[in-house]
């Protein structure tokens, strides 16, 4: 599905991606962990076409995609939610999904509504009057309008609660087997990533250093603490970074 050779990309004359390389299924939910500062949000900016790319090459279902503007990525079925989910805060959740399911009719929008049921008594609320939670959940609704394979979603958790975490994990899963869809997911909840991904790709310094199966038993505690995240079996609150609950997995 997607497939990331060499990568370097960044911001002006500061190289953050410093040869990424990568590879990602169909179907699979691959996970990014990672400090902050290390370039995960800066790959997928990359990945989408929101930075060029100073070298290496991008390519999804086999073909080229490295030098193709933000909105041919999106026609190839491509899908970004940013860190800050981006909504319009003066519309109507409705107006929200209306903007981003232009042309693809009433039967598709309720499609999603159903999908996201949370939605459903919001509809004629402000966007910017939705807590951050219900924010994340109509990014994530925006998104799948547009009938994406693979979604780029960047760190979803981030000042959420744990309930609406919960509700995400769900939907995302769901969404997994509904829509049939290949997910990178951005992430420093080590909890959420657990729940959901495949594999793990550990970012340090704009290069992967190591990649997780996570159908291993045992081996998630074992890369996390070798990837200087601290104590990988102290529980935490679920919202905050690089937590491991024992048994999630």
């Amino acid at each position: 599905m997607l497939e990331v050779n060499d990568l370097r990309a960044g911001y002006g004359r500061i190289t953050v991606l410093q040869g990424v390389t990568l590879q990602v299924a169909a179907g699979e939910y691959l996970g990014v962990l990672g400090h902050n500062g290390m370039g995960k949000s800066t790959l997928l900016r990359t990945l989408i076409g929101i930075l060029p790319v100073q070298s290496g090459q991008i390519r999804h279902r086999g073909a080229d995609i490295t030098r193709l503007a933000i909105h041919q990525r999106v026609r190839r079925g491509m899908g970004y939610v940013p860190q800050g989910r981006d909504i319009f805060p003066a519309l109507s959740v409705r107006e929200n999904l209306q903007l981003a399911n232009a042309g693809g009719g009433a039967e598709r929008l309720q499609e999603i509504i159903e999908t996201f049921p949370r939605l459903k008594p919001l509809l004629d609320r402000a966007g910017g009057a939705l807590s951050g939670g219900e924010q994340q959940i109509l990014a994530l609704a925006r998104c799948l309008c547009t009938r994406p394979e693979l979604i780029l979603l960047d760190e979803p958790t981030e000042g959420i609660q744990p309930s609406i975490i919960e509700q995400m994990i769900d939907s995302l899963a769901a969404m997994r087997r509904s829509h049939r869809l290949t997910l990178v997911l951005v992430e420093q909840n080590l909890d959420f990533l657990a729940a959901l991904a495949d594999r793990i790709a550990i970012l340090e310094k704009g290069r992967v250093t190591q990649i997780h199966d996570c159908s291993q038993s045992g081996g998630l505690q074992a890369l996390v603490a070798a990837a200087g995240f601290g104590n990988p079996t102290a529980p935490k609150d679920p919202s905050t970074p690089f937590p491991v609950s024992p048994g999630r997995r």
